[in-house]
């Protein structure tokens, strides 16, 4: 019965594996790397590692997404990323400016934090409807 009821609290809770407020310092952590303010704090690499991995796989996978979706004549035209060398870089920072503004202890998944802050920073100059 013990056991039961520890199944029933692990999905009863509400847990993020990455959660929106170590996802607002790893950005910073980040953004101060790319405005070369060094550190000799390991951890402040990977911190920062690991918001610039996370936001470019959240890209990526999202670009997977929408190739899948144009084979069967879906466009998601969520948000649409430049070509751009700094393109990291400006991931990170829209990152950064969104999740600044989302209150401490928010209950967003850290990916819809993404998303939204990729689909303001990036918008797609396409409607996916011509107007009437």
């Amino acid at each position: 019965m013990k056991y039961l009821w520890l199944i029933a609290a692990l999905f009863a809770a509400h847990a993020h594996a990455y959660s929106p407020d170590e996802l607002r310092g790893d950005c910073q952590a980040a953004e101060e790397m790319y405005a070369k303010q060094k550190s000799s704090d390991p951890i402040h690499s990977i911190r920062s590692a690991r918001c610039i991995a996370y936001v470019a796989g959240f890209a990526d996978g999202y670009a997977v997404s929408d190739y899948l979706a144009e084979k069967v004549a879906v466009k998601l035209n969520a948000f649409c990323l430049p070509n751009d060398p700094d393109l990291s870089m400006r991931l990170v920072r829209a990152v950064t400016i969104h999740v600044e503004r989302v209150p401490p202890n928010t209950t967003m998944s850290t990916a819809t934090l993404v998303a939204g802050a990729l689909a303001k920073a990036f918008p797609c100059s396409e409607a996916l409807e011509p107007k009437k």
